[in-house]
């Protein structure tokens, strides 16, 4: 696991971008060919519209904009309304009437997830829609999340340390980190020292994973293993860039 979230695509390739924003549903364990059980997780991934498509003369670098789950329309904010489909202000009239070109719109509903995702749109344009499908010919991707957040935790949960003994001499301090601090020079803590504090609740992405099985009637992409995340968790899923 790392906190990388460069996939394929990146700045700097040609091939099309391929992936797809979604939940975790949660895991399962499948039968393989072979007999075998795999554990996996389902992902329930798209259909996601496509809300804007960046280029390299305009805006510096390629990517696609994807946003899944639509959001009533009397909780999005009007620059969330705007961007999917055109609205009348003076900013507009002003631009239409100094023969500025309106910028394409996607003309559906507002969006609850927003995503983009670095890499050549190919024949994705603003407006259309990824499915699951997309996948058909994609053997291992990596997939984006934000982990389950453990609030404020010890050195133990957080970093895994053994703690002090359990024997003769040690009172009531059996789960503490132990010494951190320096002598009378630098008299100070470096940056860095592992100490209890913050625990998930961080961006980070699982590299290489292998989709076992994909369900396009019900848009499900089973990967094998675990993602971060809760059940319910949003999701990025693009093709990985790992050999």
């Amino acid at each position: 696991m790392t906190d990388s979230s460069k996939g394929a695509g990146s700045k700097g390739t040609s091939s099309p971008v391929v992936g797809i924003l979604g939940r975790k549903v949660g895991m399962t364990q499948v039968y393989d060919e072979s007999g075998k059980v795999v554990p996996v997780t389902v992902v329930e991934a798209g259909p996601c519209d496509v809300l804007q498509v960046r280029t390299s003369e305009r805006d510096g670098y390629e990517a696609v904009q994807l946003g899944y789950l639509d959001k009533p329309r009397r909780l999005a904010a009007r620059s969330e309304r705007g961007q999917v489909a055109k609205l009348d202000s003076k900013r507009s009239k002003r631009r239409a009437a100094s023969g500025i070109e309106p910028v394409a719109k996607a003309g559906c509903e507002p969006k609850r997830f927003k995503r983009e995702i670095r890499g050549s749109a190919g024949e994705l344009e603003v407006g259309s829609q990824v499915t699951v499908e997309a996948f058909g010919e994609v053997a291992t991707v990596d997939v984006i999340a934000t982990s389950k957040g453990r609030g404020f935790s010890g050195a133990m949960k957080r970093h895994n340390f053994a703690g002090q003994r359990a024997s003769h001499g040690v009172k009531k301090c059996h789960r503490h980190m132990g010494g951190t601090g320096c002598s009378a020079y630098p008299s100070r803590l470096f940056k860095g020292v592992r100490m209890p504090g913050q625990y998930g609740n961080q961006r980070c992405t699982v590299r290489n994973q292998k989709i076992v099985r994909i369900q396009a009637e019900d848009n499900l992409l089973i990967i094998r293993g675990a993602i971060p995340g809760p059940n319910g968790g949003y999701v990025v899923v693009q093709q990985t860039n790992k050999l």
